[in-house]
């Protein structure tokens, strides 16, 4: 894929994974999108970014299939075509099975499997244009299970589930489709404040070399199914 004036769009882009990868897929000459819950946050995101020829702030709820309708139609308004996704938004809880409240169960079903749906939904027939690429940000916790994660690991067992259904169903589209399951990464995940603490930790811009990688892989392979993880695990 020729990336330089691709379109990319990123859920969840205003910080943490979804900032890096869109900064680096601007760095090569892309025009990405980037969506949240609040436009505040995600226009100031924009603005450090890029330009308005190069980055568009969206306001978008992945847990309500019409936030990400709308969101897709304006990246259309604005650019005409739609390359990329990287369906990244989530949140997590943890707690023990017995302890955990059906408030933090939905919102980690609603936001992390639900929202990933709506996102492909929502973007599939550009993509069938465009040839697309659709990738997914699972977790190694969506093949590691632990305890206190009964609800985090449903949702990204769920989300490696459904890319893995999903490329099956696309490739015929010469869509690609692929899930990044990274390990600890330095965001502001779970209430973290990145400092040097998290050094040793996979950061936001590493999985932005990945996505590149990705897509600048020969069409004829796919990797699938992308395992990441920190090369020295830090010693507690």
């Amino acid at each position: 894929m020729n990336l330089n004036g691709k379109v990319a769009y990123i859920t969840g882009g205003s910080k943490g994974i979804g900032f890096g990868v869109a900064k680096k897929l601007i760095e090569v000459g892309m025009r990405v999108a980037i969506s949240g819950r609040k436009l505040k946050t995600v226009s100031q995101a924009a603005e450090y970014l890029g330009d308005a020829n190069q980055v568009l702030a969206l306001e978008s709820d992945v847990t309500q299939h019409r936030d990400e309708q709308k969101a897709v139609r304006a990246i259309l308004d604005k650019w005409g075509q739609l390359d990329v996704i990287l369906a990244n938004a989530g949140v997590g809880h943890f707690a023990a099975i017995d302890e955990m409240s059906e408030e933090q169960w939905h919102s980690m079903i609603d936001t992390n499997l639900n929202g990933v749906f709506h996102t492909l939904k929502a973007s599939v027939e550009a993509l069938k244009k465009s040839k697309g690429y659709y990738m997914t940000l699972a977790s190694l916790a969506g093949t590691n299970f632990f305890a206190s994660g009964a609800g985090y690991n449903a949702t990204k067992f769920g989300v490696v589930g459904f890319t893995q259904a999903a490329m099956l169903d696309l490739r015929k589209y010469d869509i690609k489709v692929s899930t990044i399951m990274p390990g600890s990464v330095a965001t502001h995940f779970n209430g973290n404040e990145p400092d040097e603490k998290d050094a040793w930790k996979i950061q936001p811009e590493d999985i932005g070399d990945l996505v590149l990688d990705l897509l600048k892989m020969h069409p004829r392979t796919l990797p699938s199914k992308v395992e990441v993880r920190p090369t020295r695990p830090d010693k507690k």
